[in-house]
Formats: C-alpha cells, sequence, structure tokens
C-alpha cells in the first residue's frame, strides 16, 4: 500500500463511518478498485476505525461526560436510563456478531456484487424517511431495542450502520436531533468492542513466526497516514451528517446508494 491509497482509504473510512452510504461496503469497493494488497489488513482495520471511533467522542465529548457522570451519580435520571437504552440497543448485534462472526467474515473479502445489493437495500431505507411524517419523539428503550435490531443487520457490508439506524429512527417518530445523536452513540460501544477484538486478535496472531514481517510490511508513515485523515475526514463527516438528518436530506444519499450499488453489481457482472 502507497501512502495515496492510504490517504485514499482512511478519506473514505472517515466520511462513510458517518454519511448513510456504509463504510465498510465502500472499503470494499475500494480496495477492489485500487487493488490494495496488504500483508495484515486487520492492523490497518484497527487503526482506521480507531480513528473514526476517536472522531466520535470528540465530537459528543461533553454528552458523553454528561452521561457518565449521570451514570455514577446511582441515581435512575434521564442519563441513566439513556446509557441503559444505549446498552439495551447492543444487545442484537452483541448476540449477531458472536453466532456468526466466521459468516459475517467470508463476507468481507471483496464480494463487490453482495456489497452493491445492499447498498441498493440502503438506498430504500433512506429512500423511506421522506414518506416519514414530522415527529418530535423520544428514544424509548422499545425503540432503543428496534433501532438495535436494525444496527444488527447493518453489519452486512454495503449496509450503513449509521444510515439504517437513523432511518429506522425517524420511521419510529423519534425527533431528527435525537435520532442522530443516539445513532452515532450507540454505535460506539460495539465499534470500540470490536476493536478490542482485533486488538486481541492481532495480538494472538503477532505470537507467530511470521508476524514480524508481516507487521514491518506495513509502514508507520502509511498507518500514521490511514489514521490521520480517517480522524480528520470522521470529523468533518459526523458533523456534516447531523445537519443532514435535521435538514431531512436523506433522500440524496439515497440516489447515491442507488447509484453506487447499481455501478458495484454492473462492475462484477462485466467483470465476470
Amino acid at each position: 500500500m502507497s501512502i495515496l491509497e492510504a490517504i485514499i482509504l482512511g478519506i473514505i473510512q472517515g466520511l462513510t463511518e458517518f454519511l448513510p452510504v456504509s463504510s465498510s461496503g465502500h472499503i470494499e469497493l475500494g480496495k477492489a478498485i485500487l487493488d490494495v494488497q496488504l500483508a495484515d489488513p486487520l492492523l490497518f482495520s484497527i487503526v482506521v476505525h480507531g480513528a473514526t471511533a476517536l472522531s466520535t467522542i470528540v465530537v459528543f465529548r461533553k454528552i458523553i461526560f454528561d452521561l457518565i457522570k449521570g451514570l455514577f451519580s446511582f441515581e435512575w435520571n434521564e442519563d441513566t436510563q439513556y446509557v441503559f437504552k444505549i446498552a439495551l440497543s447492543m444487545i442484537p448485534v452483541g448476540v449477531v456478531g458472536i453466532l456468526f462472526e466466521e459468516q459475517i467474515e467470508e463476507l468481507f473479502d471483496g464480494n463487490v456484487f453482495f456489497v452493491g445489493l445492499m447498498l441498493l437495500f440502503t438506498g430504500v431505507l433512506l429512500y423511506l424517511t421522506t414518506k416519514a411524517k414530522e415527529k418530535t419523539g423520544d428514544v424509548t428503550f422499545k425503540n432503543a431495542f428496534i433501532v438495535g435490531l436494525v444496527q444488527a443487520v447493518a453489519i452486512l457490508p454495503g449496509i450503513s450502520r449509521s444510515g439504517s439506524t437513523i432511518a429506522a429512527s425517524l420511521l419510529l417518530g423519534i425527533n431528527k436531533s435525537k435520532a442522530a445523536q443516539f445513532s452515532f452513540l450507540m454505535v460506539l460501544p460495539p465499534i470500540l468492542g470490536t476493536l478490542l477484538l482485533k486488538v486481541l486478535k492481532f495480538m494472538e496472531l503477532s505470537g507467530g513466526p511470521t508476524a514480524a514481517t508481516d507487521v514491518a510490511s506495513i509502514p508507520p508513515m502509511i498507518l500514521l497516514v490511514g489514521f490521520i485523515t480517517a480522524f480528520i475526514s470522521g470529523l468533518f463527516a459526523c458533523q456534516w451528517m447531523i445537519k443532514i438528518v435535521r435538514k431531512s436530506k436523506l433522500q440524496y444519499f439515497a440516489y447515491y446508494c442507488f447509484a453506487v450499488g447499481a455501478i458495484a453489481i454492473t462492475y462484477t457482472l462485466i467483470g465476470a
């Protein structure tokens, strides 16, 4: 991987982690188009996902601090309830991740056709939000679990986690700003949990005889460039996405998903 490719993939990760167009799908498409070959894709994935997780924490740092402070007050207040709603939303994705880990990992192997189909599905979800009436509802425990189920489906490459969870929240009648906030905060624990598992897996693999060679084949500068570009683009995309949801502009990303999904499917069929 060259520095330019690291920059491109870092930007793709940062932007698409928050914009409703599927980061996993675009990373797979980006690697396929650039023909990027990584000796250790797990390490690069840890770095860029860590960068976008950090950008989320930076954007919502005040809210996160207030939630933690409220939780340690040991009172059943709004902050504590909000934390428990986030915890409830994590259950479906946790169950799916544990039971179907190997099957899911097989889908992240350059399956451009499948990614294209899932992008079309994401486009449909986003377009449905144009039919949702203006609502002012709050996040309830029931809604939190339903949105959590949607997040579990969004594990599949090509389905946008932010797009699908925000779309589901809006269709459930949740206020736009609250829908965006809950969507970004609810995905943070699973992202950090996945990162931890990847780090543990990487450390386990690093005990092998070829580990030193594999790690050395990804220069530190490549990892640093990928981290910085993913972090900066993630900061921009996260704040931009909040404004997009408030202004009800998700349909434009639906059209984008339709176009990219169709291109991905056509690319696969022509290549075949």
